[in-house]
């Protein structure tokens, strides 16, 4: 049922891949099958693979036949949230005793999930700065089955030269899983570069609204989908119908909404390096970024956050969060509109006091499609 190869340009796989017109109506928009049973022509008689929605669902099948268009993969699978996405690939590849090396940069709940949960089930986990490749040798084990990658990474904006990691990753006969929820497709393509895996979180650029939460895999080896869909099934933590619909709704637009992202970003964040009140800023787009020049080499253009770190300390920086006017205070983000967040005491309380504690000082932006003047002046007010 799919149109993934009408085409080898993003945009026009963005709105294709797996939107094929309706059979029945010519609807232009898959329908929404809101349903969980399917009848069956005879026992066993399945019309189209469907028997009930947690197995498959037309509607979401659509969106994962998209995703797998968009990152060149073989197989994509969509997932009630990221953390749901990461859980089914963890017990997929993993069991008691294993390995994994994870980045000193990661999103809290990456954090809590191996701290707190794998742990706990017998999975081991070192920390490695992925942004050098040696340090990525030096912390991989006899025992290490994956390589845990985000870039780039929230919320320092750090960069990992995927290609390198890959082939250390390789060498060691580990997986490389990369985390590409900041980039998305249209900046980034994990999988060309030697990627086994790659994990978004949906809710974000993805979606692109705000309005739904959601989580994907995406893989080249096709052994390796039919794996993880055999656990997708059995663990059950599915995209429901409605939210596969809006994110295929939101992939459509993805590419236009990237650009604009990246626009207004790089203003905000040359705005912030010329700030007083401003003591780092954290963007690849950045010259001077340590990351800047493998950004450069392996995405499209730079993305849409910023993190920066404010004169004053902590007071000082919950203050700008606090007095921001376009900018909403709120976690998440990669919507249309601009967010502003405290990650120490937001999205990363999770991982205070250990080797990925975020500094008390930094603010973290989601730079939205406004118009980018009055995000500009918002911050300077803010700012003070």
């Amino acid at each position: 049922m799919s149109d993934r190869h009408i085409s080898d340009h993003f945009e026009t796989l963005a709105i294709h891949a797996g939107n094929t017109a309706d059979p029945l109506t010519g609807a232009v928009v898959p329908p929404i099958y809101q349903v969980s049973t399917y009848k069956q022509d005879g026992v066993g008689g399945l019309r189209g693979g469907y028997e009930y929605s947690r197995s498959a669902n037309p509607t979401r099948t659509a969106l994962e036949e998209n995703l797998a268009a968009l990152d060149g993969g073989r197989r994509g699978l969509a997932f009630a949230s990221g953390l749901a996405a990461e859980d089914t690939l963890l017990r997929t590849l993993l069991g008691p005793g294993d390995h994994v090396v994870i980045p000193d940069d990661a999103y809290g709940g990456t954090f809590r999930l191996f701290a707190k949960v794998a742990t706990r089930w017998g999975v081991e986990w070192s920390v490695a700065d992925t942004a050098d490749p040696a340090a990525v040798r030096a912390a991989i084990t006899p025992k290490t089955k994956a390589v845990w990658v985000e870039t780039p990474s929230n919320p320092l904006l750090g960069i990992t030269d995927i290609a390198a990691v890959a082939q250390v990753a390789h060498d060691a006969g580990a997986k490389l899983v990369v985390d590409n929820t900041f980039a998305t497709p249209y900046l980034q393509q994990p999988l060309a570069l030697g990627a086994d895996v790659v994990v978004y979180s949906l809710t974000k650029y993805m979606g692109g609204h705000s309005d739904v939460v959601g989580g994907a895999l995406v893989v080249a080896d096709q052994a390796l989908g039919e794996e993880l869909a055999y656990h997708q099934n059995a663990m059950g933590a599915v995209a429901g119908p409605f939210d596969s619909w809006l994110v295929l709704r939101g992939t459509k637009t993805l590419a236009v909404r990237m650009d604009r992202h990246g626009e207004n970003a790089t203003k905000v964040a040359d705005m912030l390096t010329r700030h007083p009140r401003v003591t780092q800023v954290y963007y690849p787009g950045l010259p001077d970024h340590p990351g800047h020049e493998v950004a450069a080499k392996q995405m499209k253009s730079f993305g849409g956050m910023v993190s920066f770190r404010v004169a004053g300390g902590e007071e000082a920086a919950l203050e700008v969060c606090a007095r921001t006017k376009v900018f909403t205070l709120g976690e998440s983000l990669g919507g249309v509109e601009s967010l502003i967040e405290h990650p120490g005491r937001m999205t990363h309380a999770s991982v205070a006091g250990s080797q990925l504690e975020v500094p008390a000082d930094l603010v973290r932006l989601s730079v939205g499609i406004e118009n980018v003047e009055d995000l500009l002046e918002d911050l300077k007010q803010a700012l003070g």
